[in-house]
């Protein structure tokens, strides 16, 4: 099988109702559906420019936005169901900070098929700025999900820089990991960056990074934004040799696309010059040595 991904490379705005909300993301998907798109994947956080649409006290708030937001969590939900049936596609949406029942939030990226199904991944490994100055908190379950393209993993932005996460989903039966992050320093960029291609060697797989872009001074939680959306590879025959199949200019908006084979990453890691996925567990034999 052979799909078409679309990374996005997304601002954040200030709005001035949902319903310019939604006519921007609508439009945003309406271009990747154009252009044959199966898969789209927006950026860790893209759903707070929706703070914009109250008052400045709760908007400049980190703790006040996050409770205002969830009165459109049922609305942004309802939103992306629509869309992902209407351009049949698949649909990461980002993520969104949602309320628990014992008053803490998880940053959840949210996963919507084109039959009306959808599900989440929570972010598992939070920054200091989450853990310190936020209210978000860890996720409890690592998933890989059943999609009509095959099975999908999300590793939410810090995640992806730690390889035993990816390598779970990978054993469990995920081909194609997307990553949607949020960084406002082109050092972290380029962590993620730097995480998401080593998971793509170390699992022989795709790894799909979309990022937030530009600025938003009138937010606390997502004023600088540095990124560049990719597609990344196996580093292997069959494969561009620098194991990046799309790179997106660095800070403009915009989507970047590539055609993935899903049955390459089976015959890479059945046929490939090197075997990483295969001879992960060999590195057991080592572990008492040091």
């Amino acid at each position: 099988m052979t799909i078409k991904v679309a990374a996005a490379q997304y601002d954040i705005s200030f709005l001035e109702s949902f319903e310019n909300y939604q006519t921007k993301i609508e439009g945003w998907v309406c271009e990747a559906a154009g252009q044959n798109a199966n898969i789209l994947v927006f950026p860790e956080y893209a759903s707070l420019e929706l703070a914009s649409l109250f008052p400045k006290d709760i908007y400049s708030s980190l703790e006040k936005q996050l409770v205002a937001l969830q009165s459109l969590l049922a609305d942004y939900i309802s939103f992306f169901q629509t869309l992902a049936q209407k351009y049949h596609c698949c649909i990461q949406a980002g993520t969104f900070p949602v309320r628990q029942e014992s008053g803490d939030y998880r940053n959840r990226a949210y996963l919507f098929m084109s039959d009306g199904r959808y599900d989440y991944q929570d972010k598992l490994q939070m920054t200091r700025f989450e853990n310190e100055q936020w209210l978000i908190k860890s996720g409890a379950e690592l998933k890989c999900f059943d999609t009509e393209y095959g099975k999908i993993a999300i590793s939410i932005c810090y995640d992806s820089e730690f390889p035993l996460l990816a390598r779970k989903q990978a054993e469990a039966g995920a081909v194609l990991i997307l990553v949607p992050s949020c960084t406002d320093t082109l050092a972290g960029y380029h962590r993620v960056k730097i995480g998401c291609q080593a998971r793509a060697l170390e699992n022989q797989c795709y790894v799909v990074q979309s990022p937030t872009v530009g600025n938003a001074p009138w937010s606390q939680a997502v004023d600088v934004n540095i990124g560049a959306a990719a597609i990344y590879t196996p580093v292997d025959r069959g494969f561009p040799d620098d194991g990046i199949a799309a790179l997106g200019e660095l800070n403009q908006n915009q989507w970047v696309f590539a055609e993935l084979s899903l049955a390459n990453i089976e015959a890479v890691r059945t046929q490939g010059q090197v075997f990483n996925y295969k001879d992960w567990p060999l590195q057991q034999r080592f572990l008492g040595v040091l």
